[in-house]
This record gives structure tokens, C-alpha cells and sequence, in this order.
């Protein structure tokens, strides 16, 4: 319907490139479309980076698309809604684009929440401030050193009690090859306890001593 009013949208996914999005259409809302592309085909769910309310949303797509074709061939595969571009980029496109609009409701998203899109300047002052909370907020990847445990040491894979040898301060040796300790999870934990998107936090599956490698950390930083 011509005055059906729909979505343009950047996803960005944290299993992918900080410079590959995915920039694309939908009817219905864009929290409902990322839940839909969350399978088996990627590790981590999409996150929504930015959308674009409008009745003429697929008119906008298309337009969005030849802008960043016109660049260069930045698609990482043709006929595909994705592109190799910085998202911040893709934005700006997006933002021209709806300033030619009566009806544009333009959102960049803060912390999972949208917030309306007012300019330039105020975006990147946004997302410098999302970032710099992150980065306040992450904690560091697991290392076997922050719970006091060496190359050498024993620790248990606990879905199937199996024992591995610690090989690196990040990394665990079986069979003769080394994994992370969400890449080994990822490879032999039973399928009933699979999740959905294939991607698990390795520590809380491993044991040294009767005690869960997570909650080892978490002692450790309480002190």
C-alpha cells in the first residue's frame, strides 16, 4: 500500500566486521525484523544501529543502496543487504536522505533504546558517549591468570566432565589442538543444551576444583 508506513534500518552484529552492516527494509517494527535474522547462520544477534520511519521506506532502501553502490562496489555479495561501510557512514546517507522527506522519523539507537536523530554532530556526540560507556562497563576477556591458574593445570569441561589441559593464559589443549573455551563449548557441548545462536560464555562451563571458572572471577574481583 502506498501510504503504508514501514522501516529502513542499519544492523550492525558483533560477530562481524565494525565496517560490515546490513542496511534493508521491513512493514513491521525493526526489533521484531533483527529477532527474525537471529539463527543459525550467525553467532551473535543483530544489534539495531539506526532506522528510518517513513511511508516511502521502500523507495528510501532503494535509494540508500544506489548511494553506496555509486561509491564503489562496497556489497560484500551482489544482490545481498550487505555492505562493507562503516555504519556511521551508512547513517549519513540514511539522514540526507530523510531531511528530502515530510514524514521521516529518523532514530539512532543508545543502549538498545532509540533516540531521535537530530544532526550530525549530535549523533557522533551520542554514540562517542554510548562508546565511552561501554568501554567503562566491559569487562576484559577471561584470562586463566585471573584466578590464579597456570599453562600446565587441569581444568573440567563440566556438561561432560571431561578434563583439558590449560595450553596459553586464553587457551586449552584436547586432542592435540587448542581452543578458547567458548570455541571448545561451542564444538562439544551435548546438543540438548544448545543454545540457538551457537555462541556461549566458555568460563561458565569449566570447573577447576569443584568450582565454576565464573564464579572463580567473580570471587577474585570481590576481593
Amino acid at each position: 500500500m502506498e501510504n503504508e508506513t514501514g522501516y529502513v534500518y542499519i544492523l550492525t552484529n558483533p560477530s562481524f566486521r565494525e565496517d560490515w552492516v546490513k542496511i534493508g527494509k521491513s512493514s513491521r517494527p525493526v526489533d521484531v525484523r533483527s529477532k527474525e535474522l537471529d539463527n543459525t547462520a550467525v553467532p551473535l544477534p543483530f544489534e539495531i544501529y539506526a532506522t528510518l520511519k517513513t511511508t516511502k521506506y521502500a523507495k528510501v532502501e532503494r535509494q540508500i543502496h544506489k548511494q553506496i553502490d555509486r561509491l564503489t562496489d562496497l556489497r560484500i555479495r551482489q544482490n545481498r543487504e550487505f555492505f562493507n561501510i562503516a555504519p556511521s557512514v551508512a547513517l549519513d546517507i540514511m539522514r540526507d536522505i530523510a531531511d528530502l522527506l515530510d514524514d521521516a522519523e529518523l532514530y539512532v539507537y543508545v543502549d538498545g533504546k532509540p533516540v531521535v536523530s537530530k544532526s550530525k554532530d549530535e549523533d557522533k556526540k551520542i554514540e562517542a558517549e554510548s562508546k565511552e560507556k561501554q568501554c567503562k562497563t566491559q569487562k576484559p576477556p577471561f584470562k586463566f591468570h585471573m584466578i590464579g591458574l597456570n599453562v600446565g593445570d587441569t581444568i573440567v569441561f563440566d556438561p561432560l566432565r571431561m578434563p583439558v589441559r590449560i595450553a596459553s593464559d586464553d587457551k586449552i589443549e584436547y586432542d592435540g589442538r587448542l581452543y578458547s573455551l567458548s570455541a571448545f563449548t561451542a564444538n562439544f557441548l551435548p546438543e540438548e543444551k544448545q543454545n540457538t545462536s551457537g555462541a556461549y560464555q566458555g568460563p561458565k562451563y569449566f570447573s577447576y576444583n569443584d568450582k565454576v571458572l565464573s564464579e572463580l572471577r567473580k570471587e577474585k574481583e570481590q576481593r
